[in-house]
């Protein structure tokens, strides 16, 4: 087996590491990481999968009993925060399902995936398809799906308005279901449309049943607001909703995103499946990592998204000494990820777009982006 080995170099006598280049090709291949995995990571257990959403599901219910029993303004704050968190737990889950990870059986996988999807107002198929096309071309600048970069020239014929809503916190964590919509600049579709351009004509019957599934939980929502009050449906539901929104796009957004070094992002035959999976970082996020299902150990997922995801700490633990310099082991978190925001602030401030040539690039910065409106900010 091939492992990826720290390259060193005698300067004057001296033994110097020399600067790992991450968009160098790989001296293994994925079966070489795949044959590190034990076995055992590899067995789905529909039992144990279903106790983790009977956990969650347990959760939720509790939060939602207890916020509206005590109905303080003391304790509702404390109760958006954790039921904002389970509601991206709760997506994690389904995200599970649409991988195959959560099951061997089809069946369930796609029945508990709308169930726990259409409960946050995610429509599981569209959701499925999409996320599908990111996990086989992650990394590719024009054929990704999520938190895709910009090439250079759609990136400066966007208006400045609409620069400095991507690239102004914490704007960039509203906008999951603008993308659901509308998709990202420079690519159309809507994940609700059967006729997309996203979706296979075979495809179309369970886009359907995806938004069908949608609608129905929206038009509950509408009528919670009419029987209760939009008030109390707001406070117990859309809140939380809107925590889960942040939790999700902030999660997903540094999975691809905010490691101290540049990471590449590839094109044409300088693509591959491997390469792609490897600009991928994991995260540590304290106390939620058991919370939200492991979702930040995230390479070894990427790679080989079949794993559930209570395996997924044990096959990067397995696959390290293969991945050697390409696994970037996350920075250990207190409880409360906070350094992360640091990451994900800083990320935003700088990677704005990339060369709109090449085949390896990497994200470089608009310099004038929040000059510009500085400048207007005094004028005024």
């Amino acid at each position: 087996m091939v492992v990826a080995m720290d390259q060193r170099s005698n300067v004057n006598g001296h033994s110097k590491e020399e600067r790992f280049d991450p968009s160098a090709q790989p001296p293994f291949k994925i079966g070489d990481i795949r044959a590190a995995i034990p076995k055992h990571c590899w067995i789905k257990s529909p039992l144990r999968s279903m106790s983790y959403v009977a956990r969650d599901i347990f959760a939720v219910l509790a939060l939602a009993v207890a916020a509206v029993y005590f109905d303080s303004w003391f304790f509702w704050p404390l109760y958006w925060a954790a039921q904002g968190t389970l509601f991206w737990a709760i997506f994690v889950l389904g995200h599970d399902c649409g991988h195959g990870s959560f099951s061997d059986i089809p069946l369930l996988n796609t029945a508990v995936g709308h169930i726990l999807h259409s409960f946050i107002l995610v429509p599981y198929h569209g959701w499925r398809i999409s996320h599908r096309t990111h996990h086989q071309n992650h990394g590719h600048v024009e054929n990704d799906e999520s938190w895709v970069p910009l090439p250079e020239k759609l990136y400066k014929n966007l208006s400045h308005s609409t620069r400095m809503l991507r690239y102004t916190v914490p704007l960039p964590m509203l906008a999951y279901p603008l993308y659901l919509w509308y998709r990202s600049p420079g690519k159309e579709g809507s994940h609700y449309n059967p006729y997309s351009s996203l979706f296979a004509p075979s495809e179309r019957k369970l886009i359907a049943t995806s938004t069908t599934c949608w609608s129905i939980m929206l038009a509950t929502l509408l009528y919670l607001s009419f029987l209760v009050g939009p008030v109390t449906v707001l406070k117990v539901y859309g809140v939380p909703y809107i925590i889960f929104v942040m939790w999700l796009d902030a999660v997903t957004y540094l999975h691809h995103h905010g490691h101290d070094d540049k990471l590449p992002w590839y094109r044409g035959k300088e693509w591959s499946y491997l390469r792609g999976g490897l600009t991928t970082v994991d995260r540590d996020y304290g106390i939620f990592n058991n919370i939200h299902h492991d979702i930040g150990t995230h390479v070894i997922h990427h790679l080989f998204p079949q794993i559930p995801h209570y395996h997924l700490v044990e096959a990067t633990k397995a696959a390290k000494h293969v991945l050697g310099r390409y696994y970037r082991e996350p920075k250990t978190s207190g409880a409360i990820p906070i350094h992360l925001v640091e990451s994900l602030v800083a990320s935003i401030k700088k990677d704005h777009y990339v060369s709109d040539t090449g085949d390896i690039v990497f994200y470089e910065t608009d310099p004038d982006l929040y000059v510009y409106a500085s400048d207007k900010t005094k004028i005024n």
